[in-house]
């Protein structure tokens, strides 16, 4: 099989400081829902991914300071998705979330990448096959170690699948992997990579 020939758009991480209550762990379904409220250009673009939230503590508590909102994007949209977005208030499982304002950050190469899930709803070795054959089809060669089983969930939806680290990565497929992402439900946060060096370990999810 040739490698995908495609053109793939320069992306950048919208980042903003988030303010307000914890969600739940079943946060990522109304809060894309909450998003596509007040930008519904999102739902129009293919490659469009959220990072999952770094929380800490229970749902209902105070927000870490530390937290903050990603949504990976073409760069072309950035700016209008940044004006729609900065300064509104949402409103994720009843908790009342504050954004400020979204800054660009470009996307860097790293030779060692991360997902915290990567759906699938096969066992491990049939996970590790499809990982490898898009892989392939991607014209990127890398190694790889699947972590833990993952489920996200809220009442209405159930996504299944792995923590995956992909290492030994050339500079131009390392690009391509975080601006393509793999796998479905990139809007939920699935299959977005980031640099591995911002995480401890595999179990560290």
């Amino acid at each position: 099989m040739m490698p995908t020939t495609r053109k793939i758009p320069v992306m950048v991480d919208l980042v903003f400081e988030l303010g307000g209550e914890s969600p739940s762990a079943s946060y990522p379904f109304a809060l894309w829902k909450e998003l596509l409220r007040l930008a519904p250009l999102l739902a129009e673009q293919t490659h469009v991914g959220m990072l999952p939230l770094r929380l800490s503590g229970d749902a209902g508590m105070l927000l870490p300071r530390r937290t903050k909102l990603t949504i990976r994007l073409p760069e072309e949209i950035a700016d209008r998705v940044a004006e729609l977005l900065t300064g509104q208030l949402i409103i994720v499982e009843g908790r009342r979330l504050h954004l400020g304002k979204g800054k660009k950050r470009p996307i860097q190469h790293y030779p060692t990448i991360h997902a915290p899930i990567v759906a699938s709803a096969s066992d491990e070795v049939q996970f590790m096959a499809d990982i490898a054959a898009q892989l392939k089809e991607l014209g990127v060669i890398g190694n790889l170690i699947c972590g833990r089983h993952q489920v996200l969930s809220s009442d209405k939806q159930r996504i299944e699948g792995y923590s995956l680290v992909i290492h030994d990565l050339k500079s131009d497929a390392s690009l391509k992997l975080q601006y393509l992402g793999l796998g479905e439900f990139r809007e939920f946060g699935c299959g977005v990579f980031i640099p591995y060096k911002v995480i401890s370990g595999l179990d560290d999810d």
